[in-house]
């Protein structure tokens, strides 16, 4: 139960402090136990540190297995449009979401490489999990047979990164902004509709 709880108060220090704002000492504090009790479940703060980074990926994974079950069955657009506004309401509600972009985005460099390999795999299963539903959109004639599935969810990638970065620096205004001018010229790339 302390290592989960020195985990949890770990991670909120690290979302708001960052990996260098955030000392050992003020984890302790915040649990309730001496610092040097921390080193009884973690050998330091680098381990602690990868420690909470793979349980946000394995929970920022969970969200996009639970998100395309529960809406597979939806038209693509409607699918495709939600994943990426769940994604904007998770990170203005959920700290794991917050730590997991601001790690991707500015890991310590220190840990750079460690960091960026769970980063990657991430996005390399979240894009084989969205390979299947752009290849069924397309056979189900939603999007035009002249576009490659695996292309169709490079692009949509790219889209979400748009969106990642208008979450770190630009607030939620120019979060819609991007959000509205980006989906609307992705769809109508994917689409068999006009741009204009």
């Amino acid at each position: 139960m302390t290592s989960k709880r020195i985990k949890e108060v770990a991670l909120n220090h690290f979302t708001i402090n960052g990996y260098e704002g955030t000392s050992m000492a003020q984890i302790a504090d915040d649990v309730g136990i001496k610092k040097q009790s921390i080193y009884t479940h973690f050998k330091g703060k680098d381990e602690l540190f990868l420690q909470v980074c793979l349980d946000v990926f394995a929970d920022e994974l969970h969200f996009v297995v639970n998100f395309i079950e529960n809406n597979a069955t939806r038209p693509i657009e409607d699918f495709l449009f939600d994943f990426l506004s769940h994604y904007k309401e998770r990170y203005e509600k959920n700290d794991h979401t917050k730590f997991w972009l601001r790690i991707s985005f500015f890991p310590p460099t220190h840990l750079y490489e460690q960091i960026m390999k769970t980063v990657y795999e991430y996005l390399d299963q979240l894009e084989e999990l969205l390979i299947p539903v752009m290849e069924k959109a397309v056979e189900d004639g939603r999007v035009s047979s002249t576009i490659d599935a695996k292309r169709a969810v490079a692009a949509f990638l790219g889209v979400l990164d748009g969106i990642f970065v208008e979450m770190l620096y630009g607030g939620p205004e120019r979060v819609l902004k991007r959000l509205d001018a980006s989906w609307y010229l992705y769809w109508r790339g994917l689409s068999k509709e006009s741009l204009f």
